[in-house]
């Protein structure tokens, strides 16, 4: 370690752990980075190289003050505000996953669950293609590069030795927990149209026809009409993430202020 100190210098190393502190929470709760389909050493290591491709950048100019106190509470900063950024990017993949559990309940697919590749936790059929769709689109608009690129830009709101104000990071993260259920009717909300409206017409039909076995018949119908408009919606959701995905990165960075 005193080796590694003469040859690095104490201030690179500080600046390369308050580095690693804020990029870890990406590796943790983040869409894609925290994917359970890649393994946790991996993720160790790419954690580890973007610190040491930040550090030297972000670090240059401030003078940290190395005291055990100040150097805990650095670090204590640092991961809030990993944490606030990843949380605000994880609730926009939530609302996708929500919006999937929500069509897996009135169509039906809930009686059946699967264990989700992408987060390692059992969902419903449904809920498991919308999360493996997200993914797809995430990586297919270049959504890793924009996360690195605001990820960096958090620097220049909140550099490497100044503290947050606390107020507007707690309403940032406050906003983007809201904005979930109503992100999830967005996606889902031609489907879920579409099933009210069949089940509307054979409550009409069992009035009618109360001879006729409305489960038996009514369950195939809304599965088929179910799948036909997710086929049909779900080019749009692509279009939809995009826009979300850059709005939510910049609401996370106007979430950071340094306390005045």
């Amino acid at each position: 370690m005193t080796q590694l100190l003469d040859q690095v210098g104490p201030q690179r190393l500080a600046g390369f752990i308050l580095v690693l502190a804020r990029v870890s929470p990406l590796f943790a709760i983040a869409p894609l980075f925290s994917s359970k389909l890649v393994p946790m050493r991996v993720r160790a290591i790419i954690a580890v190289a973007l610190a040491i491709g930040l550090s030297p950048v972000v670090a240059k100019g401030h003078r940290i003050d190395l005291g055990a106190f100040n150097l805990t509470a650095l670090i204590g900063k640092e991961l809030l505000i990993g944490l606030a950024f990843a949380f605000a990017l994880a609730a926009l993949f939530a609302a996708v996953t929500v919006a999937g559990s929500l069509l897996d309940t009135l169509i039906g697919f809930s009686f059946g669950s699967l264990v989700d590749p992408v987060t390692g936790n059992q969902s419903s059929v449904l809920a498991q293609l919308y999360s493996m769709v997200a993914v797809l689109i995430f990586i297919a608009i270049g959504g890793d590069a924009w996360v690195i690129e605001g990820l960096a830009r958090t620097y220049d709101v909140v550099p490497l030795a100044s503290f947050p104000a606390l107020g507007p990071l707690v309403a940032g993260a406050d906003a983007a927990f809201v904005k979930v259920f109503t992100s999830a009717l967005q996606v889902a909300a031609p489907v879920l149209l579409a099933i009210l409206i069949t089940d509307a017409g054979f409550g009409m039909v069992s009035r009618v026809v109360p001879q006729l076995n409305v489960f038996q018949v009514g369950f195939p119908a809304k599965v088929l009409v179910g799948l036909l408009l997710i086929g049909v919606s779900l080019p749009f959701v692509g279009g939809w993430l995009a826009t979300e995905l850059q709005t939510d990165v910049g609401l996370a960075l106007q979430s950071l202020r340094v306390v005045s």
